[in-house]
This record gives structure tokens, sequence and C-alpha cells, in this order.
């Protein structure tokens, strides 16, 4: 192994964690508001990639452009879900609405691997053979580096929408309280569709990124839902800020096992990571933090 190894896994992990928190900040905010697990989340992310990959070699060159129009889909997908699906049975106990969203999920993966096959696919991009900074310690991937800033931006954006709007208000309102919310005038089930509809749009935005920094395929829906899992139940269910940090623990876990142990053992060190929080801190880390 390179004398300065350690450092380049650290410097990825770190990067990886941006990633990671745009995987799950949507589960996040659908998990905080509604009390709902959406299974349906990690689908969602790769019809998303799909998507991207569809409009940028058939329509569209412009990968921007085609995630504004990725974006608009999945906003008006995620409205149609919640609106006439989920909002319709989450009175019935959650789990109904933890049933339709396993439903859905099924349904993306059917329906991508009818129109795209089971084949391999990526956004390509020139920023995957560039690297920032380059030194005999480390170097910095262009990508990589890319995804985390676009990390934080969603994330800095998410949190100013909550915190800093009306709309905000009322999410938090509906958050703390269903009934009081009801009574101050706030409709709670149009609350849940437009929140489903911010959720997609990080989901878009993590389609696109996932898509530029590793193959897709119909499938692999199922691997970004545990990821967004393990990344929400580290930080926090509910807190934008815990998702961050969840992202990087998870990454910097995923990250250093594979250099002490080998690839291999990549995804068990990070689960060995979730289950160990789980067990200190059930809450995750910032989870009493948000619940005050």
């Amino acid at each position: 192994m390179p004398e300065y190894a350690i450092i380049q896994s650290i410097l990825n992990g770190i990067l990886l964690g941006g990633l990671y928190a745009i995987v799950g900040i949507g589960m996040s905010m659908v998990f905080g508001i509604m009390g709902l697990t959406n299974l349906a989340h990690g689908d969602m992310i790769i019809l998303s990639t799909f998507l991207c990959i569809f409009f940028v070699t058939q329509l569209i060159p412009n990968i921007f452009l085609a995630l504004i129009i990725t974006i608009l889909i999945m906003m008006a997908l995620g409205f149609l879900i919640q609106n006439f699906l989920v909002n319709r049975v989450l009175d019935k106990g959650g789990e109904p609405a933890l049933l339709v969203t396993f439903g859905v999920s099924i349904f993306i993966q059917n329906v991508l691997l009818m129109i795209f096959g089971a084949d391999a696919q990526v956004v390509h991009t020139q920023l995957a053979a560039i690297n920032i900074i380059t030194t005999k310690f480390f170097s910095v991937s262009a990508l990589y580096l890319f995804n985390f800033i676009v990390a934080l931006l969603v994330i800095g954006v998410l949190h100013c929408i909550v915190y800093y709007t009306y709309f905000g208000r009322s999410i938090r309102a509906t958050s703390d309280n269903v009934v009081a919310a009801e009574l101050m005038g706030v409709s709670t089930k149009r609350i849940y569709s437009y929140t489903m509809c911010l959720a997609m749009v990080s989901a878009a935005i993590a389609g696109l990124l996932i898509g530029m920094t590793f193959i897709s395929y119909p499938s692999t829906g199922t691997q970004y839902l545990i990821i967004a899992f393990g990344v929400v139940v580290i930080g926090g269910m509910g807190s934008l800020i815990g998702t961050l940090l969840g992202g990087i623990i998870l990454g910097l876990a995923q990250l250093l096992g594979a250099y002490f142990f080998g690839a291999g053992y990549q995804a068990l060190t990070g689960y060995i990571v979730l289950l160990i929080i789980l067990t200190v801190r059930p809450q995750g880390l910032l989870g009493t933090a948000i619940r005050k």
C-alpha cells in the first residue's frame, strides 16, 4: 500500500459522504414531516438517473437542461404519488403507506427494466477524468468535489426553505403537531404533497450525480435506499444538517474499511458503524436536538 493511502481514503470518504448526504436528504425530509419511510426513494433516484441519461443521449445534449426537465418530471411524479396514493392511506396507519411505497418501488424497477433493459448505464462527463489537486500525498477528483459542493448547496437551500420561509414554517408546524397545524389553517395533506415535491428535487439531483459517478442498473435503487436509510439513521431522522454528518460518517466508514480490511469489507464496515450508532444513540446523532 502507498505510504499516504490512508490520507487519500479519508479525503475520498469525506467527499463521498457529500454524495451520500444528497441521496438521503429526501428520505430524511419525508420521514421527519410525515413519519413515512419511503421505500421507493432509491428507485426514484435511479429513475432520475435513467431519465437524465435518456435526455442527454437522445434529445438534449446539454446536461443541465436535461437535469431541469428531469426535476420537473420528478416533482410532478412525486406530487401525483403523494396526492393520489400515499395521502389516501396515511390516516389508516403506517403500514398501508409503507406498502404503497413498496408497490411504487417494484413498479419503477420493472418499468426501467422493460424500457432500458438490464444493461448498465452511465452519464458520461469529463469531470471523471480530471483531478483538481494532485500531490504525492493525495489527489482531489473534480467529480467527487463537484458532488460534495452540490450536496452542500442543496442542503443549504433546503435549510433556508425550511427555516426562513412561510412554507417552511408550515412544514415545521405539520411535523410538530398535525392537529394543531390543521386548527391554524394549514392544509397538512397539501404540505405533504409539496414536501414530496421537494424530496423529488433532491432525488433528481442525486440521480444525476450518481449517474456521473457510478454505473447504474434498473435494480440498483435498493442499494441507494439502504445508503439513504443508513445516512438518515446515523444523522437523525428529519435533520438536514444531521443528514450531511451521517453521509460523511458513512462514507468515511466505508472507505477506511476498504483501506484496512480490503474492498470486500467496504459495505460491512459501514453497517457496523450504523449498528454502533444505533446502539449508542437510537435517535441518531442530532435527533434529540431536532426534536427539541
